[in-house]
């Protein structure tokens, strides 16, 4: 983060985290927060290492307040706008920790629920994996070779998903590792 006095504004290294890379952007905003809540899917980067590695880089740089975003970052203020006024729009954005359950993956069978932890960032923590045959198997950032960001926690969506911490350490103590416990 720099702050620019001409616009009382500072300017916030935002990342959108696809998995096998990222588009990277520098977002002149009042705060991290207005960041998050105008753009879908990205994160404000603070580590100042990352941040001084990318200060020098030419990174393309926006006003929040424009008009217009480049291409990537337009689309996911689109989907954002698209979400404000919803029903449970940020309420769990400001949470360190937050547990969800889905049912299926795109990539994998529907009939399995996945239950998360996931971090303040989106990024999961720990996951159990439910099948039909009642078997559990769970797994850590260890076990998968990416971890991008799996939930927008400002996503109003995201409220009918959630579950309480009791539920998923029930499942995580009955659960066995994947390839190792089995």
């Amino acid at each position: 983060m720099t702050r620019n006095d001409a616009t009382d504004k500072y300017s916030f290294l935002a990342l959108h985290d696809y998995g096998m890379g990222g588009s990277w952007w520098w977002v002149r905003a009042r705060s991290a927060r207005e960041v998050r809540e105008t753009f879908a899917w990205v994160e404000v980067v603070t580590d100042p290492k990352t941040v001084a590695r990318f200060k020098d880089m030419g990174l393309e740089e926006v006003d929040i307040d424009a008009p217009r975003m480049p291409p990537g970052l337009d689309g996911l203020r689109a989907e954002r706008d698209a979400q404000h006024g919803c029903e449970g729009f940020g309420s769990l954005a400001d949470r360190e920790v937050v547990y969800l359950q889905r049912q299926g993956a795109e990539e994998h069978d529907e009939s399995v629920v996945y239950l998360m932890e996931v971090g303040s960032d989106g990024r999961r923590v720990r996951q159990v994996e439910l099948a039909e045959d009642d078997t559990a198997l769970r797994s850590g950032p260890d076990d998968w070779p990416f971890n991008p960001p799996v939930a927008d926690l400002f996503d109003p969506a995201l409220v009918d998903q959630e579950i309480n911490r009791s539920t998923f350490e029930e499942q995580w103590a009955r659960a066995h590792r994947r390839d190792t416990d089995l």
